[in-house]
């Protein structure tokens, strides 16, 4: 799984068509988000196949602003405090986590400045 960070104009139908052009292409949006910021809509969604889901955008006029690995987390949902753990544990190894959002199976994605520390934060939480 891989995160795409995609600049859309801010206006109606621009999500509209990064999803059929993806749609078109027969990939599927795994989780993310987004936001307006400032005059653009900023986005993060999680890809099987980040190279394709790049290339269909880019075919599509879409700006791929960056494709970045994630860590993908799996929390106690029951457990109160669980994102303040991990965030500390990864405060504390000094791993910035830049992006955050869930994937469609509940999971916690991580985009982090340290893939390397991350990851063994992320095998120590398991």
């Amino acid at each position: 799984m891989v995160d795409l960070t995609i600049r859309l104009e801010n206006r109606p139908g621009a999500l509209a068509e990064m999803g059929e052009a993806l749609g078109a292409a027969g990939i599927s949006v795994e989780g993310g988000g987004g936001f307006v910021v400032g005059r653009d809509g900023l986005m993060h969604f999680l890809f099987e196949d980040g190279e394709a889901a790049a290339a269909v955008l880019r075919q599509a006029g879409i700006d791929v602003v960056a494709i970045n690995a994630v860590l993908v987390q799996r929390l106690k949902q029951e457990v109160p405090g669980q994102l303040g753990r991990i965030a500390r544990q990864m405060a504390d190894a000094g791993v910035n986590i830049e992006v955050i959002y869930s994937d469609h199976d509940h999971q916690l994605i991580l985009v982090v400045d340290d893939m390397e520390k991350g990851q063994a934060v992320s095998r120590a939480w398991q």
